[in-house]
């Protein structure tokens, strides 16, 4: 398994100097955010920054391998906006080919407790995978729709019965242990059950609980408050996420595909070490378990 390294994480860096930082962690790829006003991340259609950010990734030896869109309008009801989150998705593919990446991020539309008319709103999310799902077969990428909060697919029994519906090779789901957790949804045996046999990309990161009994509650889709955490943030390995557990069952599954430290610096800093020293940990912690799996069987030989 390849370990990449998530510019969420790196806020105050450039694209290219962010490609530098993972490179000194010793990460082997990147996952770049593809959203304007970003400083670590892509705009909108750049392809003249697609291009500088490709050239700085070759020199690294460091390959931008997905982008992580922000868009959530692929489930709206109204014709106008859906067609512009479609647009947006087009244009996400057409920069995933300009820095090389395989894969995009998809938030599963926008989702959260009080919204009305929930089968509309799947269709409408189905048709826009289904649409979206053929032309990036096309470009040679593929859709990784999350188990995310504020979306149709926070947990992972949602996101597996989404991509059966849509039914492409080229939509997949994006494991996200973590996400997971914090939401109380399924543990990770459970979500492997059920959306194993899915899984096209995995972000990796860890937390602790400060309050293990709270219910969920997130206002936004992007992140969760600091009014509304009942969690903190932590280094891969200082938390409670089984990822020395979980990294084999991937393995058994026949996951042998990115692992992307998904570094939440941009949103709880107050949490973390510097980048420089939390993607050094989160990737020696990471490295472990990745290799864990391999001593075993050779022990075993």
């Amino acid at each position: 398994m390849r370990l990449a390294a998530h510019t969420l994480g790196t806020p105050q860096q450039t694209v290219p100097e962010a490609l530098a930082l993972f490179a000194a962690a010793g990460l082997d790829a990147a996952e770049v955010i593809y959203q304007d006003d970003y400083r670590s991340g892509l705009p909108l259609g750049d392809r003249r920054s697609a291009e500088e950010a490709r050239r700085a990734s070759e020199d690294l030896g460091v390959p931008i391998i997905g982008l992580t869109p922000y868009t959530t309008g692929i489930n709206a009801l109204d014709g106008s906006q859906w067609r512009t989150a479609i647009d947006e998705f087009r244009g996400a593919i057409e920069i995933a080919q300009v820095v090389g990446a395989d894969r995009l991020r998809v938030y599963a539309g926008a989702w959260h407790p009080g919204d009305q008319d929930h089968a509309a709103h799947w269709d409408r999310l189905v048709a826009a995978l289904r649409t979206l799902g053929s032309e990036a077969s096309d470009a040679g990428v593929r859709l990784c729709v999350e188990n995310h909060f504020g979306t149709m697919t926070q947990s992972a029994a949602d996101t597996a019965r989404l991509v059966r519906e849509v039914n492409s090779d080229a939509v997949r789901v994006l494991y996200d242990q973590a996400n997971l957790t914090f939401t109380h949804d399924e543990a990770y045996e459970e979500a492997l059950r059920v959306q194993g046999d899915l899984i096209g990309h995995v972000h990796v990161k860890d937390l602790v609980f400060t309050d293990p009994d709270a219910p969920f509650h997130a206002a936004e889709t992007a992140r969760v408050a600091a009014s509304e955490r009942a969690v903190r943030s932590r280094v891969v390995g200082d938390g409670i996420v089984p990822w020395s557990d979980i990294i084999p069952s991937l393995s058994t599954l026949g996951y042998d595909d990115a692992l992307s430290l998904e570094y939440e610096y941009r949103w709880h800093p107050q949490d973390l070490p510097e980048p420089a020293v939390g993607f050094k940990r989160s990737a020696e912690a990471l490295r472990a378990c990745v290799d864990q799996p391999a001593a075993a069987v050779g022990s075993a030989r």
